[in-house]
């Protein structure tokens, strides 16, 4: 669908429709798709809480029980699961510091336990398992090094052997896939990005081919793909864009154009932001929306980090020296 030069009520961002969305959603615990959610809750808790705090609208939510809800998610072997009836997975265990990161309360966690179960997990080629049944993803290298980064404990994996493997999964075109010989994708692209940052290793990477191949991810609709020839998703302004400013690059994509299919992609009835214009909304797509926005500098929100994809505010009360520069 092509996008009008008059969005209407969508010329701007709806936060206080897509804070009142998020906070519905968060409250709506009897519904079809709140049950069907569980498995990845802890995921889904961190997008909206990650929303809600860009937008300015983190007090809003009730930060003594979703705190309490995270903390009873955490199982006897240090991880988390996506939710406390869900076994433990890196995936989820990084949503749930994030989310503790967003409220201050890391110290809360045995970190200990935390880092022994990350640790754990990390294969003899550097490669990490997302949980005990031994599936590899390069997603879960960046999950691991991120929840080290959070709890300054860097030197609990082989940050090294880890870069070196992320680079085994290095593509002719740039890009990265899921394992060695994988198809490149965006989302796994920015993982792999994301850990090599995290690990001081950005050298392994062809930084003007990856990120050509990253900007040729935009569609005429001014929205970004995943792969080739493949349709434009709201979620991609993040996973191309926290990519592309890591990398510096972030002007390497037309800004203004990316900008208009998010806000038209917006619901300006019930507020949040869809996948593609005229979809059913949801908090993935809101959340991606609102963090492809930030990283544009777009009016009134809070500046995201491209690497902890969390607030630089947050990471600069976490690591002062640490924080990723914002690329413009």
């Amino acid at each position: 669908m092509a996008v009008p030069k008059d969005l209407g009520l969508r010329a701007e961002l709806l936060t206080a429709k897509h804070a009142a969305f998020i906070k519905n959603f968060a409250e709506s615990t009897s519904n079809f798709e709140y049950f069907a959610t569980e498995h990845f809750r802890m995921s889904g808790v961190y997008w909206g809480l990650t929303a809600m705090c860009l937008v300015g609208h983190l007090e809003d939510m009730d930060e003594d029980e979703i705190v309490s809800w995270v903390l009873q998610s955490q199982h006897e072997n240090g991880g988390f699961g996506g939710s406390p009836r869900h076994d433990s997975h890196l995936l989820y265990t990084l949503s749930a510091l994030q989310i503790l990161a967003l409220y201050e309360k890391l110290h809360l966690i045995d970190t200990e336990k935390v880092i022994s179960y990350v640790a754990g997990l990390q294969q003899p080629d550097g490669s990490f398992s997302g949980d005990e049944w031994g599936e590899i993803d390069t997603r879960f290298t960046y999950c691991a090094l991120l929840c080290c980064a959070l709890l300054q404990r860097q030197e609990a994996v082989d940050s090294v052997q880890a870069a070196r493997y992320i680079a085994s999964c290095r593509n002719f075109d740039g890009g990265f896939g899921a394992r060695p010989g994988m198809e490149s994708h965006s989302g796994q692209v920015f993982t792999c990005v994301g850990a090599l940052a995290l690990a001081d290793s950005l050298h392994l990477l062809d930084r003007d081919l990856l990120c050509w191949w990253l900007c040729e991810r935009q569609t005429e609709t001014g929205g970004l793909n995943g792969r080739p020839e493949k349709r434009e998703d709201v979620c991609y302004s993040w996973w191309c864009l926290s990519a592309l400013s890591i990398l510096g690059r972030l002007h390497w994509i037309s800004q203004d154009a990316l900008t208009r299919y998010i806000l038209f992609c917006q619901d300006e009835e019930e507020g949040g932001i869809s996948d593609h214009p005229e979809d059913m909304a949801d908090v993935f797509h809101t959340f991606f929306g609102i963090a492809g926005l930030s990283l544009m500098g777009y009016p009134g929100l809070e500046r995201i980090d491209p690497t902890f994809a969390l607030p630089v505010r947050v990471v600069r009360k976490l690591r002062p020296a640490k924080s990723a520069p914002i690329s413009t």
